[in-house]
């Protein structure tokens, strides 16, 4: 699986002045740029190596690495940028390193990578958004404006909270096209068509958005199977295997083990076929789907083809069944396997009402590791999709709110409200019109 880093090219450097861009893996995964003598965020614990990072892929101390894609400016942030990249990053992504060697700076891979100069305007920001451009992928639909259940509600949302905020959105007059429900709805993962509690009608809700004259959206995490459900009990083979023949294992989140579905395998991928197509059935046309690095983990399928491959084709399945006109949204996906696959893409970790992540792990949730990665990604940004910075809070519990809210703004990207409504006061209110109106007024 994992071959020898051979030497790519040697750099002379001004180490004071350096910077170094590591592209990271998914869209949690930490990327940006680093001063020479800056320790790069890394993964504190297994499982989020696991869940956040690039699975099975350790980088050594005092060394940079970028997936696929890596960046240097020697001279510092106004010279010359060298990009080393993937040459068809949908087929192969190398990890790409550099080892500061006192005044040079020796990078190398395990795969095959190109490399260039960019002279141009703008840093390491302008050199990518350069190699971005000529990829030549078609632009992007603009994003439509999204009400979101998750960062109010969490997995507890009831169908009763999405018909408030429903309400809510005529009464103080904002401009959402999507009303989105997130986790939470579902009996488990895997079982995506069977309702938790909570809820008693997906289709019902779906008519009550679409009566308002709002679209209908909808979370799901496709490749995820919750080994306590339906799914895993009733088909097992319908799951990737690790080597000794047991469930691949796609790490810990919501208080329990994952595992994979394998797209792969024909009544496997019938079967979330149908689930999309239920979906967009029931009138949901705006689908964010999540925890994509699942999709894109090693092991064995029904079909023996590489995971790479078999990510692209579990996504085009997904696109396939919700139609073309329908609004695709990843979120947790490899980012450079992505492309040309999805309308919008979270390029960040989470954020959260707070502003440091667990453990001071950069790819948790957060509103510092948000903005850090969400920046360092601007470049992407109407080139290889719309940016998506993740949810904007305004409601007075969110700390540094305003901040948060002027780091949406400037994104361009998606907008997306993520409050109980009611909850919000004046400045939250006006704060969120505002942002989901696009203008300054």
């Amino acid at each position: 699986m994992h071959h020898p880093f051979t030497p790519v090219l040697s750099v002379p450097v001004d180490p004071r002045r350096a910077l170094v861009h590591e592209e990271g893996w998914q869209s949690w995964s930490p990327s940006g740029a680093y001063a020479l003598g800056a320790t790069p965020y890394r993964p504190t614990t297994a499982n989020w190596a696991t869940v956040c990072y690039r699975p099975g892929v350790s980088v050594p101390d005092g060394v940079f690495q970028g997936e696929g894609l890596l960046a240097l400016a020697p001279k510092g942030r106004n010279g010359p940028v060298v990009v080393c990249a993937a040459p068809d990053p949908t087929r192969s992504v190398p990890s790409i390193r550099l080892r500061v060697d006192g005044d040079r700076a020796e990078i190398s891979a395990d795969g095959k990578v190109e490399h260039y100069s960019y002279l141009g305007p703008g840093g390491i920001q302008g050199a990518l958004a350069d190699w971005a451009a000529h990829l030549g992928l078609p632009a992007p639909r603009p994003a439509p404006t999204v009400w979101c259940s998750w960062y109010e509600y969490f997995t507890a949302v009831t169908e009763d909270d999405i018909h408030e905020n429903l309400r809510a959105m005529d009464t103080l007059d904002l401009p959402v096209d999507v009303v989105q429900i997130d986790d939470g709805y579902q009996k488990a993962l895997g079982d995506w068509l069977v309702l938790s509690g909570r809820f008693r009608s997906r289709a019902g809700i779906a008519d009550a958005i679409r009566a308002r004259g709002r679209r209908a959206g909808i979370w799901t995490a496709p490749f995820l199977v919750d080994p306590a459900s339906d799914l895993a009990a009733e088909h097992p083979d319908w799951l990737v295997r690790d080597p000794d023949g047991g469930p691949a294992h796609a790490g810990r989140n919501w208080g329990h083990d994952l595992n994979v579905l394998d797209t792969t395998h024909p009544d496997a991928a019938a079967y979330l076929t149908g689930v999309f197509t239920t979906l967009r059935a029931e009138g949901y046309d705006y689908f964010k789907a999540d925890f994509l690095y699942a999709g894109a983990l090693h092991g064995v399928r029904h079909e023996p083809v590489d995971a790479l491959t078999a990510y692209r084709d579990g996504v085009r399945l997904i696109r396939e069944a919700i139609g073309a006109d329908a609004y695709l949204l990843g979120c947790g996906a490899p980012i450079l396997p992505s492309l040309g696959l999805f309308d919008a893409m979270r390029v960040s970790p989470d954020t959260a009402p707070h502003r440091r992540p667990e453990a001071d792990d950069f790819s948790q949730p957060g509103q510092e590791p948000a903005e850090f990665t969400g920046a360092a990604r601007q470049w992407q940004h109407g080139r290889l999709w719309v940016n998506d910075p993740d949810c904007l809070m305004a409601r007075p519990a969110v700390e540094t709110r305003e901040r948060w809210a002027a780091h949406v703004e400037a994104t361009g990207g998606l907008t997306a409200s993520s409050d109980r409504l009611l909850s919000l006061d004046e400045w939250g209110v006006t704060t969120t019109r505002r942002l989901l109106s696009g203008t300054d007024g």
